[in-house]
């Protein structure tokens, strides 16, 4: 019965691809005929649209990553600077993957290479691990073999072949975005209204200005490839050619997208229930939506295989839900359709497939052990108020700006460049239309085979049903982390942008108006082409200077304190030495050095979590006995304190490491609302300055400056006074 099943879907699809092909000419001809125009003139006109509109798509994505090359250039001076001073600007995690990088480079062979990363002994002391599968570096891995195999070796340097890298594919991801909106809206005008306001936002729509190397970066192009061939596998009377081309760049840019960034799952997982809503309501053909789960099933498949048999991919919400919709799909197709148990199903169907999915994911985590995102659902306890913690790296995390709530500086920002207001207009059009269209639905009305655009039923189009879900799930979100904003705001222009160039969106509001002074079609045609232009030229006009003035002014970045840091660890330090200190600044020291540290600025290990927390005790009120203990026991041999952490006096109280610190350690103590730090020991990092008895008789300066001190952790210890 399956196979038969099967084998009847495969026919009913090939015989609705022929279909589509046979029609749409006809179609085309009929109106070409009334219209007086030849199908020679009409293939010649199509032709222009499509090379000229490419042609936008293109330049808009090249000019984007000119654009960060240059700013990039203006604001560190990359080209006058020497290699030490451009691996600074490296900070945190992106120190690390740049290090790995050079790691791979300097390797005499790529097989070699490989096998050091995943074997890895000389990064964190006392611990071996497989940085590939930890810290996802599949980046680092294609772009030291495309720089090795293209023979760039004696054309450009290694640090500006890597950037150009990201840059370019930050022009991809703008590429992407304009086709997306230009397959919506029939115009590309939309895509270049789209760029515009990416690139006006660019604050809240990319974090390619702070980190280059971070894995969004390298990942988020890939995503919105796959949107964008959504995007078109969703519409309706898609010949065959177009069809078949989008589900190809769907499974390829899918399994990319996987490979390239670890949290790249629960993106997918978003659009998965975006699409289960779209399949549940019928406004999309079922057999496409069930392909794209099987991309899902076999991206997470190959992504498991290839990434060392992550735990974290059998466990993933993704996979349970997908399962959970392709046994649903199972227990329909095997119900003859006049039984009741199949009118219950339909009815039930939303309530079994979540029933299935959460039960599944629970037996999943039960079965296999896994503990690669524990930490994740710990910060979800206490960030939704479940659960209290003195724990010092939850309340770090709580604390960092990224996982607070949007400021309403982030709304201010997107109101003032004109997204907010037109994004909100499009959505309540957009969603009024869906709930029309499922209201017919409900009341037994079919779905039109082609909406044109005098009917106005926006709604009825899967892939705008699609988007407006989509974003509403990344919007919802965006409004809980700040963080979350980089995923939503490239779409919100996207979609923005779209609703106001198409004339169905605008025909569709006519038709509830029942204009009668003017024909709604003639308006919406003009309206689409007149709106969009008077936003161009304001946009134009207040952030151009903007943008132009960026590119001009010579921005200074030098930190000359760190710079005669690691030139003192490179000259003074032996081979053997390990350093400790705030795992950030463990990142730099890496990248410039190459020097063995205890810890690293990474936050998907829970062994790592528990080593960053106890070297960061170094800033609270132990004992100099205690630090010597915590710090020999990772067999650090230097020590360097930042001056920075120690007297820092952080905008919120009770956010700065010394607080949070002293929260965790009990040294806080509570009296009519005001809390006192209290302790028998002073701050270790101000005590340890003084060079009295105990500290001396366990750490010995080697180096200062404004910024650093320095300190050798003595292996004889003398209590001489």
């Amino acid at each position: 019965k399956m196979s038969s099943g099967a084998a009847d879907l495969r026919q009913r699809k090939k015989q609705n691809c022929t279909e589509s092909d046979k029609m749409a000419p006809e179609e085309r001809n009929k109106e070409n005929s009334k219209l007086g125009r030849s199908p020679k003139y009409m293939l010649i006109q199509r032709f222009a649209k499509l090379f000229f509109g490419c042609l936008a798509a293109v330049t808009s994505g090249m000019m984007y990553a000119v654009y960060l090359s240059t700013y990039h250039e203006r604001k560190f001076w990359f080209s006058s600077r020497q290699e030490l001073e451009r691996e600074i600007t490296f900070q945190g995690d992106s120190a690390i993957y740049y290090s790995f990088y050079k790691e791979l480079l300097k390797a005499p062979s790529f097989e070699r290479g490989v096998y050091e990363l995943t074997h890895n002994n000389k990064t964190i002391s006392l611990k071996t691990i497989n940085a590939v599968q930890q810290m996802t570096l599949y980046p680092e891995l294609i772009a030291s073999v495309l720089y090795q195999a293209s023979g760039s070796e004696e054309v450009i340097e290694p640090v500006y072949f890597y950037i150009g890298i990201v840059f370019g594919l930050q022009g991809i991801y703008v590429t992407a975005l304009f086709v997306t909106s230009w397959v919506m809206s029939g115009t590309w005008l939309a895509g270049m209204l789209t760029v515009a306001w990416f690139i006006i936002n660019r604050t809240d729509t990319t974090r390619i200005d702070y980190s280059i190397p971070s894995r969004e970066n390298w990942a988020l192009p890939y995503f919105a490839c796959q949107v964008a061939a959504l995007t078109g596998y969703l519409k309706k009377n898609l010949n065959c050619s177009a069809e078949k081309f989008c589900y190809l760049l769907v499974n390829a840019s899918t399994y990319t997208f996987m490979m390239m960034w670890e949290y790249s799952h629960y993106l997918l997982f978003v659009q998965a229930v975006s699409l289960f809503l779209l399949d549940s309501f019928a406004l999309a053909q079922t057999e496409k939506v069930h392909e794209v789960y099987k991309i899902y099933l076999f991206s997470l498949v190959l992504g498991y295989l290839l990434q060392f048999e992550n735990s974290a991919l059998l466990v993933s919400p993704l996979l349970s839900l997908v399962a959970a919709l392709m046994l649903s799909k199972c227990l329909q197709m095997n119900m003859k359709k006049s039984t009741f148990v199949s009118r219950l199903l339909k009815i039930m169907y939303i309530y079994l497939v979540l029933t299935v999915a959460v039960t599944l994911n629970f037996l999943l985590k039960m079965f296999i052990p896994h503990k690669e995102n524990e930490h994740l659902l710990k910060f979800i306890e206490v960030k939704l108020g479940l659960n209290t913690t003195k724990n010092f790296t939850m309340n770090w995390l709580l604390c960092q700006e990224s996982l607070q709530a949007p400021s309403q500086d982030f709304f201010l920002r997107l109101t003032q460049s004109s997204l907010l207001p037109f994004y909100i207009l499009v959505l309540i059009i957009c969603l009024f239309s869906v709930t029309q269209v499922i209201f017919r639905r409900i009341c037994g009305e079919p779905l039109k085979g082609t909406v044109k655009l005098e009917d106005g039923r926006i709604g009825e189009r899967p892939e705008i049903v699609y988007h407006v879900i989509h974003t509403i799930l990344l919007g919802c979100l965006a409004m809980c982390l700040e963080g979350m904003k980089y995923l939503w705001t490239p779409y919100v222009c996207m979609l923005a942008a779209f609703g106001v160039c198409s004339p169905e969106l605008w025909m569709t509001l006519f038709k509830w108006l029942r204009l009668k002074a003017v024909h709604p079609i003639l308006l919406a045609l003009i309206l689409s082409m007149a709106v969009p232009t008077i936003i161009g030229f304001s946009l134009w006009k207040e952030f151009f200077p903007r943008i132009m003035t960026e590119l001009t002014e010579l921005q200074e970045f030098y930190d000359p304190d760190t710079v005669e840091l690691m030139t003192w660890i490179k000259r003074q330090a032996p081979v053997a030495a390990v350093f400790a200190g705030s795992p950030q600044l463990m990142g730099v020291i890496k990248l410039c050095t190459g020097w063995m540290v205890s810890s690293l600025p990474l936050y998907n290990d829970d062994d790592l979590l528990k080593r960053n927390e106890n070297i960061y005790q170094i800033y609270s009120k132990r004992s100099a006995e205690d630090i010597y203990k915590i710090l020999t026991s990772y067999k650090a041999s230097f020590l360097v304190i930042e001056d920075s952490i120690c007297n820092e006096v952080g905008p919120v109280r009770g956010c700065r490491v010394k607080d949070l610190l002293d929260i965790a350690n009990g040294h806080v103590v509570c009296e009519e609302g005001d809390n006192y730090a209290y302790s028998k020991y002073g701050r270790f990092c101000h005590e340890i300055k003084m060079n009295y008895s105990p500290y001396v008789n366990y750490f010995t300066r080697v180096y200062w400056n404004r910024s650093y001190f320095v300190y050798r952790i003595n292996t004889v210890i003398s209590f001489q006074s």
